[in-house]
């Protein structure tokens, strides 16, 4: 079993930053690759941002240039830095982590509110 710890959401005015993380420990033998999801109000869960295990990145066309995903192996975490927040990132963020299963955060609330 793999938990997932996430961390850093909140409330942030337009044009803000925020940084969430996603902590992964259990039995955890190999990472493949770990992200970020979001799931908005009425809308289906999305894929932000994922980064493999060799550092290679993938974003949503909607984020780009604006988020930047991270890891720290020896850590098994990976980080959602998010400048530039728009109203529409409000959402409820989900760490991922596929290890050959996949495994779920319990999600970080982000609203982006004047």
């Amino acid at each position: 079993q793999v938990q997932l710890v996430e961390s850093g959401g909140g409330l942030v005015q337009p044009g803000g930053s925020l940084r969430l993380s996603c902590a992964a420990s259990g039995s955890i033998a190999k990472i493949y690759f770990l992200g970020w999801y979001r799931q908005a109000p009425g809308k289906q869960r999305e894929l932000v941002s994922r980064i493999n295990s060799g550092g290679s990145t993938d974003y949503a066309d909607s984020v780009k240039g604006r988020f930047t995903i991270s890891r720290d192996n020896a850590k098994n975490t990976v980080y959602l830095q998010m400048n530039s927040l728009k109203f529409e990132d409000t959402a409820v963020y989900y760490c991922v982590v596929n290890t050959g299963y996949v495994y779920w955060g319990q999600g970080t609330q982000v609203t982006v509110s004047s």
